[in-house]
């Protein structure tokens, strides 16, 4: 049988057949034996580095084969393609005695193969693969290995034209870069004909390999696909083949062709038989009960938790049949991830902790969870990461600390395990070209570094590192969708300082479709400052509604101060009180030091509007810390500018020299507070700090002073008009 001019011998049970391109290795091999002494020992290094990859790699053209010898030994490939001309030119006897000759490796008391080794077992497939053929199948063998070198003539002639036009030091320093490890460019596997059966394995562990560690060097999931369909055309039982198609639907985030292909994967690990062989006497029953498991892992990444309820069920029965305790693990754990998502579920996730600890599965527990716990029961599963080497579960471990110190509001502690995680070399070992860490932990890691630095202002190095992330996850990638949301909030976070509030409503549809609730939030922030008080209260209240239902503690403590934010605005300040309150009590709840300092910040300015400021001097001191150490810069701007108006609102029963002290310590506040304002570009804020520090110089009688900041506050409001709004109304 002959396809894509490659005679198939598997038809009598050989796994594996001729092909024009196997037999140019069976001539790189003959030439070898035949160098001998002759060859130099660097050459003979670079040609026995280069074999493995060339036997397990698909079939090439001539012309890249020939290239990749050149590199490692230039006479070497001009013998080849001698004695490859000799054998494709002349009669059909000398491919026969060609193979004949073949067989003279192994003979001897000293052979020049081994058997057993690599290289004789790819020999002596070979000649059992060639001597099962019959005669109409060795001719076709023949004229197959004629149109294969014709082919590399014609190219030949083809780059000897295009030579000519070309500046030979560009083409040799294209050369240089071409590496054999570098998966095959996606038009040469797609005419290489179909794939022997360890051809097709080394292709599906190079592809999956790629997915896991670096997806851009991976081929494109239409590619991919194409390829996958090509091999189960001829091997329709191929269960490895159907879970990289599974794996690859996710990459797009197919449902339907990731179910299906995940499902028959399954059906063919029963069917091969592949399951009894390597997990004892349990028959099929481990693959059905892990089937309904995966299954339910699916559901749950696209948010089908009621089908993936189902699922769980039906897996915790088969394997409550089997008794099988690690599965009944992972299947708790996903009824934990999968229930948290209606009702509050920490009896279910304290027994799954100790389930795991057990049986040695540490999982990823935080939900509700006091500060010191979590960060126990964190370094509880590193010590078990570390104990057997779990290079992946290490990334995610790290990546987990950066989002919950961030979460914590300590940026600091959030940076450092950031970085360990960039400076971290891989357990695993990773194919040359192969970029380590290129996995969703390390994406998350840089979304938070990028985000760190576009709060302290830095948004140079911000877009410098959100240009990383897209190159190294491009926006077809799976895990591509962390990155764009990350760079759609700090977009949105710049407009609205800059007071370009048309800008940040257009990013609004963008932060929507990633995540539906940061979108609400920040279509209500827009709202609100555009002073469309009404319907930014409409959607708080229908948000707040939401997040407390799915338990989302940060976006409840940030809607309960942009509610309290739309009281002062509307002049009800006694209102505000316990809605503050209640975010306070929460953020003290879940240890979320950041947001309670922010919370008591916003107190301390609801006091001062109800005219206590002696009292909110005194709470100022106690929660100011946190945020100039932590905070971003919009934040210590705003806490710098409380601090200044709480000076002067205190200076009402001062003496007149301790007045003047206390205004002009307000002044150097305002300063401080300036300095930060305008490192983030945040035009209405700082308006009205220039507002309120020419007012505090034409109190103390500073004309030249007061004149300077009057200027720049002119400036600035006629580039930002008030719309009404009472300047100093607010706290951010």
């Amino acid at each position: 049988m002959l396809s894509n001019g490659v005679v198939h011998a598997n038809v009598f049970g050989i796994k594996d057949w001729v092909t024009p391109y196997k037999m140019a290795l069976l001539v790189l091999l003959s030439e070898l034996g035949r160098a001998g002494s002759q060859l130099d020992q660097l050459e003979r290094r670079r040609l026995n580095r280069l074999l493995l990859p060339l036997l397990q790699g698909p079939d090439v053209p001539l012309s890249r084969l020939r290239r990749v010898i050149e590199e490692c030994c230039p006479n070497m490939a001009g013998s080849v393609r001698i004695r490859l001309k000799l054998i494709a030119e002349g009669e059909l006897k000398d491919m026969e005695q060609f193979f004949d000759d073949l067989s003279d490796s192994f003979s001897g008391t000293e052979p020049e193969v081994h058997k057993t080794s690599v290289i004789g077992l790819f020999l002596r497939h070979m000649i059992l693969a060639y001597n099962k053929l019959s005669f109409s199948q060795v001719y076709k063998l023949y004229t197959a290995l004629q149109q294969y070198f014709l082919n590399d003539e014609k190219k030949c002639g083809t780059d000897e034209n295009d030579m000519e036009l070309t500046n030979t030091e560009e083409q040799d320093g294209k050369m240089e870069k071409e590496e054999l490890d570098v998966p095959l460019r996606e038009e040469e596997i797609s005419c290489s004909g179909p794939l022997s059966q360890k051809q097709a394995e080394y292709f599906l562990s190079q592809q999956a390999s790629l997915l896991k560690n670096d997806e851009t060097k991976a081929l494109s999931p239409v590619s991919l696909q194409k390829e996958l369909n090509n091999l189960l055309k001829f091997n329709p039982d191929f269960a490895e083949a159907h879970y990289l198609s599974y794996l690859n639907s996710l990459r797009v985030h197919d449902v339907f062709s990731s179910t299906h292909s995940l499902l028959h994967y399954f059906d063919r690990l029963i069917l091969t038989g592949a399951e009894s062989k390597s997990n004892g006497d349990e028959g099929y029953g481990r693959s059905l009960r892990y089937a309904a498991l995966n299954l339910a892992a699916l559901h749950c990444r696209f948010g089908h938790y009621q089908q993936a309820e189902l699922a769980l069920q039906e897996a915790i029965r088969i394997a409550q049949e089997s008794n099988d305790h690690v599965c009944l693990q992972h299947c708790l754990s996903w009824l934990h991830i999968s229930e948290q998502k209606i009702f509050d579920s920490c009896v279910l996730l304290e027994h799954s902790v100790n389930k795991s600890l057990h049986f040695g599965l540490p999982q990823r527990a935080f939900a509700g969870k006091a500060a010191n716990k979590l960060m126990d029961a964190l370094k509880d599963s590193d010590l078990l990461h570390w104990k057997h080497s779990l290079s992946e579960l290490i990334d995610i471990s790290i990546a987990q600390k950066t989002a919950i110190w961030r979460l914590y509001g300590r940026s600091t502690m959030a940076l450092q395990q950031a970085q360990t995680l960039l400076s971290m070399n891989s357990l695993e070992a990773v194919n040359v070209g192969v970029q380590q860490n290129n996995t969703e932990a390390f994406a998350v890691v840089l979304c938070h570094l990028a985000e760190l630095h576009a709060e302290q202002g830095y948004f140079a190095a911000a877009s410098e590192i959100l240009k990383h992330l897209k190159e190294r996850f491009p926006p077809n990638s799976q895990h591509a969708q962390l990155w764009m949301l990350f760079d759609q909030k700090i977009q949105f976070d710049r407009a609205m300082n800059d007071g370009r509030y048309h800008i940040a409503d257009s990013l609004v549809a963008g932060i929507t479709a990633l995540n539906s609730i940061e979108g609400m939030y920040r279509k209500a922030i827009v709202l609100k400052a555009q002073n469309q008080m009404l319907e930014a209260h409409k959607l708080l209240q229908k948000l707040l509604i939401h997040c407390q239902e799915i338990k989302n503690t940060e976006i409840v403590i940030s809607v309960l101060l942009s509610v309290a934010e739309l009281y002062w605005r509307s002049s009800c300040h006694t209102i505000a009180l316990p809605v503050l309150l209640q975010a306070l009590a929460f953020s003290r709840e879940y240890s979320l030091q950041y947001l309670a300092s922010e919370t008591v910040l916003n107190l301390a300015f609801s006091q001062l509007i109800l005219g206590v400021p002696e009292q909110v001097l005194n709470i100022l001191h106690m929660a100011i810390e946190p945020g100039l150490a932590h905070g971003a810069v919009l934040d210590k701007g705003c806490a710098m500018f409380l601090v200044a108006k709480c000076q002067v609102a205190s200076t009402a029963s001062y003496t007149q020299q301790k007045k003047i002290e206390a205004l002009e310590s307000a002044i150097l506040n305002l300063n401080e507070a300036k300095t930060y304002l305008a490192k983030v570009d945040c035009k209405e804020q700082l308006r009205d700090v220039l507002y309120f520090q020419a007012r505090l110089y034409h109190t103390l009688g500073k004309t030249q002073e007061r004149n300077k900041c009057a200027m720049l506050f002119r400036q600035l409001h006629q580039e930002l008009p008030a719309h009404g709004v009472p300047l100093i109304n607010a706290f951010k």
